[in-house]
Protein backbone atom coordinates (compact mmCIF):
# COMPACT_ATOMS: atom_id res chain seq x y z
CA UNK A 1 0.00 0.00 0.00
CA UNK A 2 1.35 3.71 -0.80
CA UNK A 3 0.84 6.46 1.85
CA UNK A 4 -0.64 9.57 1.07
CA UNK A 5 0.81 12.42 2.07
CA UNK A 6 -0.58 15.87 2.20
CA UNK A 7 2.10 18.52 0.56
CA UNK A 8 2.35 20.49 4.28
CA UNK A 9 3.46 17.15 5.43
CA UNK A 10 5.66 16.57 2.42
CA UNK A 11 7.57 19.79 3.35
CA UNK A 12 7.88 18.78 7.16
CA UNK A 13 9.36 15.60 5.51
CA UNK A 14 11.82 17.47 3.31
CA UNK A 15 13.40 19.75 5.98
CA UNK A 16 14.34 17.05 7.89
CA UNK A 17 16.26 15.72 5.17
CA UNK A 18 17.81 19.23 4.90
CA UNK A 19 18.62 19.21 8.18
CA UNK A 20 19.96 15.42 7.92
CA UNK A 21 22.70 15.98 5.81
CA UNK A 22 24.18 19.41 7.06
CA UNK A 23 24.10 17.59 11.00
CA UNK A 24 25.23 14.12 9.31
CA UNK A 25 28.61 12.55 11.42
CA UNK A 26 30.49 10.00 11.66
CA UNK A 27 31.84 7.87 14.68
CA UNK A 28 35.47 8.32 14.48
CA UNK A 29 35.85 11.09 12.99
CA UNK A 30 33.74 13.33 14.51
CA UNK A 31 32.72 11.77 18.18
CA UNK A 32 35.37 9.50 19.67
CA UNK A 33 38.43 11.61 17.58
CA UNK A 34 41.31 9.37 19.16
CA UNK A 35 39.99 10.44 22.95
CA UNK A 36 38.91 7.97 25.93
CA UNK A 37 36.76 8.58 28.54
CA UNK A 38 37.74 10.40 31.90
CA UNK A 39 37.11 8.16 34.89
CA UNK A 40 37.94 11.66 36.66
CA UNK A 41 34.39 13.13 36.17
CA UNK A 42 31.12 12.20 35.76
CA UNK A 43 29.25 10.28 33.24
CA UNK A 44 25.33 10.61 33.43
CA UNK A 45 24.19 13.89 35.47
CA UNK A 46 22.65 14.69 38.46
CA UNK A 47 19.49 15.46 37.18
CA UNK A 48 19.34 11.82 35.04
CA UNK A 49 20.95 9.68 38.31
CA UNK A 50 19.73 10.88 40.93
CA UNK A 51 22.96 10.30 43.00
CA UNK A 52 22.49 13.28 45.38
CA UNK A 53 19.72 11.34 46.73
CA UNK A 54 22.24 9.02 48.80
CA UNK A 55 24.40 11.48 50.66
CA UNK A 56 25.90 8.39 52.44
CA UNK A 57 27.70 7.98 49.50
CA UNK A 58 31.45 9.87 49.23
CA UNK A 59 31.45 12.21 46.09
CA UNK A 60 34.04 9.58 44.16
CA UNK A 61 31.58 6.75 44.81
CA UNK A 62 28.81 8.81 43.68
CA UNK A 63 30.79 10.17 40.37
CA UNK A 64 31.45 6.00 40.24
CA UNK A 65 27.49 4.98 40.33
CA UNK A 66 27.39 7.89 37.44
CA UNK A 67 29.79 5.97 35.40
CA UNK A 68 27.64 2.74 35.99
CA UNK A 69 24.29 4.96 35.30
CA UNK A 70 26.28 6.09 31.87
CA UNK A 71 27.09 3.24 30.56
CA UNK A 72 23.49 1.79 30.77
CA UNK A 73 22.14 4.76 29.92
CA UNK A 74 24.00 4.11 26.54
CA UNK A 75 23.46 0.38 26.14
CA UNK A 76 19.90 0.91 26.77
CA UNK A 77 19.30 3.66 23.75
CA UNK A 78 21.44 1.04 21.92
CA UNK A 79 18.53 -1.50 23.35
CA UNK A 80 15.56 0.44 21.77
CA UNK A 81 16.98 1.67 18.34
CA UNK A 82 17.19 -1.43 17.51
CA UNK A 83 13.64 -2.04 17.17
CA UNK A 84 13.09 2.09 16.27
CA UNK A 85 15.40 1.28 13.11
CA UNK A 86 13.62 -1.94 12.28
CA UNK A 87 10.09 -0.73 12.73
CA UNK A 88 10.67 2.61 10.43
CA UNK A 89 11.88 0.60 8.14
CA UNK A 90 8.53 -1.32 7.84
CA UNK A 91 6.47 2.02 7.66
CA UNK A 92 9.01 3.71 5.34
CA UNK A 93 8.06 0.59 3.00
CA UNK A 94 4.69 1.91 3.10
CA UNK A 95 6.41 5.41 0.96
CA UNK A 96 9.12 3.75 -1.53
CA UNK A 97 6.44 3.90 -4.29
CA UNK A 98 4.84 6.74 -3.26
CA UNK A 99 6.06 10.15 -1.61
CA UNK A 100 9.83 9.70 -2.46
CA UNK A 101 10.54 12.63 -0.18
CA UNK A 102 8.95 10.67 2.85
CA UNK A 103 10.49 7.86 1.74
CA UNK A 104 14.13 9.51 2.00
CA UNK A 105 13.58 11.02 4.99
CA UNK A 106 12.99 7.23 6.53
CA UNK A 107 15.65 5.51 5.00
CA UNK A 108 17.78 8.76 6.18
CA UNK A 109 16.40 7.86 9.95
CA UNK A 110 16.98 4.05 9.51
CA UNK A 111 20.21 4.89 8.60
CA UNK A 112 20.90 6.76 11.27
CA UNK A 113 19.31 4.69 13.75
CA UNK A 114 21.80 1.86 12.62
CA UNK A 115 24.79 3.87 13.46
CA UNK A 116 23.52 5.02 17.07
CA UNK A 117 23.88 1.21 17.62
CA UNK A 118 27.00 0.89 16.13
CA UNK A 119 27.99 3.80 18.55
CA UNK A 120 27.02 2.51 21.86
CA UNK A 121 28.35 -0.72 21.11
CA UNK A 122 31.87 1.19 20.16
CA UNK A 123 31.46 3.42 23.77
CA UNK A 124 31.07 0.35 25.66
CA UNK A 125 33.59 -1.69 24.58
CA UNK A 126 35.59 1.57 25.67
CA UNK A 127 34.01 1.75 28.68
CA UNK A 128 34.45 -2.10 29.61
CA UNK A 129 38.15 -1.63 28.66
CA UNK A 130 38.58 0.70 32.25
CA UNK A 131 35.60 -0.60 34.28
CA UNK A 132 36.02 -3.84 36.29
CA UNK A 133 34.41 -6.91 35.13
CA UNK A 134 31.02 -8.13 35.70
CA UNK A 135 28.74 -5.58 34.57
CA UNK A 136 25.64 -6.93 32.93
CA UNK A 137 23.46 -5.98 30.10
CA UNK A 138 20.13 -7.89 30.75
CA UNK A 139 18.36 -7.95 28.00
CA UNK A 140 19.31 -9.01 24.26
CA UNK A 141 18.48 -6.21 21.48
CA UNK A 142 16.95 -8.12 19.04
CA UNK A 143 14.91 -10.36 21.40
CA UNK A 144 13.32 -7.14 22.94
CA UNK A 145 12.62 -6.05 19.38
CA UNK A 146 10.68 -9.16 18.35
CA UNK A 147 8.37 -8.83 21.06
CA UNK A 148 8.14 -4.99 20.50
CA UNK A 149 7.18 -5.35 16.96
CA UNK A 150 4.80 -8.04 17.94
CA UNK A 151 2.85 -5.25 19.37
CA UNK A 152 0.00 -2.28 16.59
CA UNK A 153 2.43 -0.04 14.81
CA UNK A 154 -0.04 2.59 16.77
CA UNK A 155 1.73 1.53 19.81
CA UNK A 156 5.36 1.13 18.57
CA UNK A 157 5.23 4.30 17.42
CA UNK A 158 4.24 5.99 20.43
CA UNK A 159 6.65 4.79 22.54
CA UNK A 160 9.25 5.20 20.15
CA UNK A 161 8.40 9.15 19.99
CA UNK A 162 7.81 8.76 23.40
CA UNK A 163 11.81 7.51 23.57
CA UNK A 164 12.91 10.23 21.39
CA UNK A 165 11.29 13.11 22.66
CA UNK A 166 13.23 12.44 26.09
CA UNK A 167 15.92 12.45 24.41
CA UNK A 168 15.97 15.98 23.67
CA UNK A 169 14.76 16.61 26.85
CA UNK A 170 17.73 15.10 29.16
CA UNK A 171 20.48 16.87 26.52
CA UNK A 172 18.58 20.01 27.15
CA UNK A 173 17.91 19.55 30.38
CA UNK A 174 21.00 17.93 31.88
CA UNK A 175 23.78 17.36 29.86
CA UNK A 176 24.27 20.44 27.35
CA UNK A 177 25.59 22.86 30.04
CA UNK A 178 26.98 20.45 32.87
CA UNK A 179 31.04 21.01 32.55
CA UNK A 180 31.66 18.24 35.11
CA UNK A 181 30.71 15.63 32.83
CA UNK A 182 33.75 13.36 30.89
CA UNK A 183 33.85 15.24 27.39
CA UNK A 184 33.67 12.43 25.14
CA UNK A 185 30.51 11.33 27.09
CA UNK A 186 28.63 15.13 26.42
CA UNK A 187 29.55 14.64 22.75
CA UNK A 188 28.24 11.33 22.45
CA UNK A 189 24.81 12.73 23.61
CA UNK A 190 25.33 16.18 21.44
CA UNK A 191 25.84 14.34 18.20
CA UNK A 192 23.04 11.36 19.52
CA UNK A 193 20.56 14.77 19.89
CA UNK A 194 21.48 16.55 16.85
CA UNK A 195 20.14 13.51 14.83
CA UNK A 196 17.49 12.82 17.12
CA UNK A 197 15.83 16.13 16.62
CA UNK A 198 15.13 15.20 13.19
CA UNK A 199 13.85 11.38 13.78
CA UNK A 200 11.40 13.34 16.74
CA UNK A 201 9.61 15.36 13.50
CA UNK A 202 9.57 11.66 11.66
CA UNK A 203 7.76 9.83 14.65
CA UNK A 204 5.21 12.49 14.80
CA UNK A 205 4.28 12.39 11.66
CA UNK A 206 4.61 8.47 10.61
CA UNK A 207 2.34 7.93 14.44
CA UNK A 208 -0.45 10.87 12.78
CA UNK A 209 -0.37 9.20 9.50
CA UNK A 210 -0.95 5.32 11.09
CA UNK A 211 -3.52 7.35 13.46
CA UNK A 212 -5.55 7.91 10.70
CA UNK A 213 -6.14 4.38 9.43
CA UNK A 214 -7.41 3.59 12.41
CA UNK A 215 -10.70 2.33 13.51
CA UNK A 216 -11.99 3.55 17.03
CA UNK A 217 -12.01 -0.21 18.15
CA UNK A 218 -8.46 -0.75 16.88
CA UNK A 219 -6.86 2.42 18.39
CA UNK A 220 -8.39 1.43 21.69
CA UNK A 221 -6.52 -1.85 21.15
CA UNK A 222 -3.57 -0.16 20.10
CA UNK A 223 -3.61 1.95 23.47
CA UNK A 224 -3.70 -1.34 25.50
CA UNK A 225 -1.17 -2.38 23.80
CA UNK A 226 0.91 0.87 24.42
CA UNK A 227 0.25 0.43 28.20
CA UNK A 228 1.43 -3.54 27.67
CA UNK A 229 4.83 -2.08 26.16
CA UNK A 230 5.56 0.72 28.98
CA UNK A 231 4.96 -2.47 31.60
CA UNK A 232 7.94 -4.39 29.47
CA UNK A 233 9.87 -1.47 29.75
CA UNK A 234 9.45 -0.92 33.31
CA UNK A 235 10.44 -4.88 33.62
CA UNK A 236 13.72 -4.50 31.76
CA UNK A 237 14.62 -1.40 34.03
CA UNK A 238 13.80 -3.12 37.16
CA UNK A 239 16.38 -5.94 35.83
CA UNK A 240 18.64 -3.64 35.07
CA UNK A 241 18.47 -1.64 37.47
CA UNK A 242 19.28 -4.64 40.13
CA UNK A 243 22.14 -5.65 38.43
CA UNK A 244 23.98 -1.99 38.10
CA UNK A 245 23.38 -1.60 41.85
CA UNK A 246 24.77 -5.26 42.82
CA UNK A 247 27.67 -4.33 40.21
CA UNK A 248 28.35 -0.97 42.13
CA UNK A 249 27.99 -1.94 45.79
CA UNK A 250 30.37 -5.20 44.73
CA UNK A 251 32.86 -2.36 43.79
CA UNK A 252 32.97 -0.39 47.56
CA UNK A 253 35.93 -0.60 48.96
CA UNK A 254 34.01 -0.27 52.57
CA UNK A 255 30.29 -2.11 52.21
CA UNK A 256 27.50 -0.36 53.39
CA UNK A 257 24.44 -1.39 55.52
CA UNK A 258 22.23 -3.87 54.54
CA UNK A 259 19.84 -0.68 54.55
CA UNK A 260 22.15 1.37 52.80
CA UNK A 261 22.17 -1.26 50.11
CA UNK A 262 18.74 -1.23 49.66
CA UNK A 263 18.38 2.81 49.27
CA UNK A 264 20.80 2.14 46.40
CA UNK A 265 18.82 -0.36 44.74
CA UNK A 266 15.54 1.83 45.24
CA UNK A 267 17.47 4.96 44.10
CA UNK A 268 18.86 3.35 41.14
CA UNK A 269 15.46 2.06 40.01
CA UNK A 270 13.82 5.30 40.30
CA UNK A 271 16.59 6.70 38.32
CA UNK A 272 16.00 4.39 35.69
CA UNK A 273 12.46 4.65 35.50
CA UNK A 274 12.91 8.29 35.64
CA UNK A 275 14.81 8.18 32.46
CA UNK A 276 13.53 5.80 30.49
CA UNK A 277 9.46 6.11 31.50
CA UNK A 278 8.34 9.16 33.79
CA UNK A 279 10.39 12.28 31.88
CA UNK A 280 9.30 11.28 28.76
CA UNK A 281 5.46 10.81 29.60
CA UNK A 282 5.44 14.50 31.44
CA UNK A 283 7.04 16.23 28.25
CA UNK A 284 5.29 18.58 26.78
CA UNK A 285 5.09 18.11 23.60
CA UNK A 286 4.81 14.31 23.73
CA UNK A 287 1.42 14.91 26.38
CA UNK A 288 0.55 17.21 23.35
CA UNK A 289 0.52 15.07 20.92
CA UNK A 290 -1.09 12.03 22.61
CA UNK A 291 -3.86 13.96 23.77
CA UNK A 292 -4.58 15.01 19.83
CA UNK A 293 -5.18 11.09 19.33
CA UNK A 294 -6.64 9.73 22.43
CA UNK A 295 -10.02 9.87 24.23
CA UNK A 296 -10.11 11.03 27.66
CA UNK A 297 -11.08 7.36 28.73
CA UNK A 298 -8.31 6.35 26.93
CA UNK A 299 -5.74 8.52 28.78
CA UNK A 300 -7.07 7.86 31.78
CA UNK A 301 -6.18 4.31 31.04
CA UNK A 302 -2.73 5.34 30.00
CA UNK A 303 -2.24 7.49 33.21
CA UNK A 304 -3.42 4.80 35.48
CA UNK A 305 -0.99 2.21 33.97
CA UNK A 306 1.86 4.94 34.89
CA UNK A 307 0.59 5.36 38.30
CA UNK A 308 3.16 2.94 40.09
CA UNK A 309 6.06 4.85 38.65
CA UNK A 310 5.07 8.45 38.69
CA UNK A 311 7.01 8.65 41.74
CA UNK A 312 10.18 8.67 40.45
CA UNK A 313 10.98 12.54 39.63
CA UNK A 314 14.14 13.89 40.82
CA UNK A 315 13.29 15.38 44.98
CA UNK A 316 13.77 18.64 44.98
CA UNK A 317 16.75 20.06 47.50
CA UNK A 318 15.87 20.40 51.04
CA UNK A 319 15.08 24.26 51.87
CA UNK A 320 16.87 25.60 54.58
CA UNK A 321 14.51 27.03 57.37
CA UNK A 322 13.80 30.54 57.61
CA UNK A 323 15.95 32.49 60.12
Amino acid sequence: MNATVTTTATNRYAKVIEISKRVRWEIERDVIRGRTFEFSKTFLPRGLSLVDELPFLSNDERRALSQVQGRTYANLFGLVERFIAAKMLEVGGEHALGDQTAFEAIVRFTDEEVKHQALFRRIDEMMATRMKPGYVRVAEPSAVAGAVLGKSTWSVLALTCHIELFVLAHYRASIENDATLSELWKDVFLFHWREEAQHAVLDELEWQREDAKLTPAERDAAVDDLIALVGAVDGILQAQAAADAGYFLASLETPLSAFRMQQVRDTVLKAYRWQYIVSGAVEPRFQKMLAGLVTNEQMHRIQHGLEPLTYAVPTPPAQPMAA
